[in-house]
């Protein structure tokens, strides 16, 4: 099992526009749960918050660099750059329940008071379950078999 770790190769190939694009989403999104909250209160607009706020705009921008990417190698990519942000949204998938682990466990803890106590706990506890979400996923996938035309079953991932 490979590592879990951070490439800044991709930053490379966005475009300006593409940057301001998911600020500007991502900010209006912001405002959007601001005036939720304000007008519905912390609960509801804390659901909205964590809403992906950038998810929509980062999805079309990969599957756009996916298709540029194998255009230039000549050739079509237009699955490959579906399944590529099919992957971006698996990810933000669990991202999503390590930010409900986050909530659940700072609702929890914040009774008892000590604030930046609270915040590791709630942080550790949205970085268990989001490494184990990827961990279950990974494993999930890679016992998944695959039925071929021909009759024979594969192994293979995704």
């Amino acid at each position: 099992m490979s590592p879990i770790r951070l490439s800044t190769s991709s930053l490379k190939e966005g475009r300006w526009y593409e940057y301001l694009i998911r600020f500007v989403l991502g900010g209006a999104a912001t405002v959007f749960t601001g005036l939720i909250s304000s007008r519905y209160g912390a609960v509801i607009g804390g659901v909205f918050l964590a809403l992906p706020a950038i998810f929509c705009a980062s999805a079309t921008l990969i599957e756009k660099h996916e298709i540029r990417r194998k255009r230039e190698a000549g050739l079509a990519g237009k699955r490959r750059g579906q399944m590529a942000a099919a992957v971006d949204a698996a990810g933000a998938a669990l991202g999503a329940l390590g930010m409900l682990a986050f909530a659940v466990g700072f609702s929890m803890l914040i009774p008892r008071g000590n604030i930046p106590a609270v915040f590791v706990g709630a942080s550790l506890a949205w970085l268990t379950v989001a490494v184990a979400a990827w961990y279950v996923r990974r494993k999930m996938r890679s016992m998944r078999t695959v039925k071929e035309p021909s009759g024979s079953t594969n192994s293979r991932t995704r």
